[in-house]
């Protein structure tokens, strides 16, 4: 057996089901958006979007995480009201569908969330971390659903590029830093009433290269510092990788593997994932080497 490797079952409650898993889950990203970084503009209609959700609900996936708004650098941002109109609709579309998929949506505004909740989401994920909308938590904490805390301390939806905002002075080493904002947040929302949160080191947004491979190689640190909040790591072909390789997305399928099993090592228990089938087989293998 590996040393000082186990994975650690949760729960969360989505709605009336008490989900628990025993393993790492894995959420499939469906971006329903014209210009994301690596499959933009191929899961635009109705049918294309639930036909992605099915062929990943087919491979594996545990969550199916959908969102309208790309969040790559230059990325053209939606206002929240036609934000709102076009997530719950692509919800709506999957959730008639297949009735008894977890659902997801990406977003970092209150009225999208709680118009993609009311027509069947489960689960808020926000890049914003409840600080681009000062609505998020309390509109979170009213819909009563699982909520992701991404990490993104200088990021601001205000421009196409400031998602991606690094301050001049910013540390080497992002950990400590977002070890402290995190704990914040996660006392925030508990004192609003969230029970199920979520953390995700944010990766790939307002952290340099670098900064990137300091926060994973310390991601124990923070698996063993939020032991209530379920770890989320999205890795999925993000510049980190392709950047490093000097390659594209399209060719960081290998990179995103090898990063998902350093991450599963140190504890994960979810991965955001472009490559549902890859995800799942990783975590097999991963799992089986923490029995023998």
């Amino acid at each position: 057996m590996i040393e000082n490797f186990s994975f650690e079952p949760f729960t969360i409650r989505c709605g009336g089901r008490l989900l628990h898993y025993d393993r790492p889950a894995v959420m499939g990203i469906l971006n329903a958006t014209p210009d994301s970084f690596y499959d933009g503009g191929r899961y635009m209609a109705e049918d294309q979007i639930v036909a992605r959700a099915e062929q990943m609900v087919a491979e594996g996936a545990d969550i199916i995480d959908i969102g309208v708004v790309s969040s790559r650098p230059g990325a053209v941002l939606l206002s929240p009201d036609d934000e709102a109109r076009r997530l719950a609709a692509a919800v709506a579309a999957v959730r008639r569908r297949l009735p008894e998929a977890v659902l997801s949506v990406d977003t970092c505004f209150a009225l999208p969330a709680r118009a993609a909740v009311e027509a069947g989401a489960d689960i808020v994920n926000d890049i914003g971390g409840g600080t681009f909308d000062g609505a998020m938590f309390d509109t979170v904490a009213a819909l009563g659903v699982p909520y992701v805390l991404m990490h993104n301390p200088f990021g601001s939806p205000s421009e196409p590029t400031g998602l991606h905002s690094i301050p001049d002075d910013a540390p080497a080493d992002p950990t400590p830093q977002a070890i402290k904002d995190l704990s914040t947040l996660v006392a925030s929302l508990r004192e609003k009433g969230v029970a199920d949160v979520i953390i995700d080191p944010g990766f790939g947004f307002s952290k340099t290269l670098g900064q990137n491979y300091r926060l994973l190689a310390r991601l124990g640190e923070l698996r063993s510092l939020f032991p209530t909040c379920p770890l989320l790591v999205a890795l999925s072909r993000k510049s980190m990788i392709f950047r490093l390789l000097g390659t594209t997305p399209d060719d960081a399928l290998a990179g995103t593997v090898a990063l998902n099993a350093a991450a599963l090592m140190q504890g994960a228990q979810l991965l955001r994932v472009h490559d549902v089938r890859q995800a799942r087989q990783t975590i097999s293998v991963i799992t089986e080497l923490t029995i023998h």
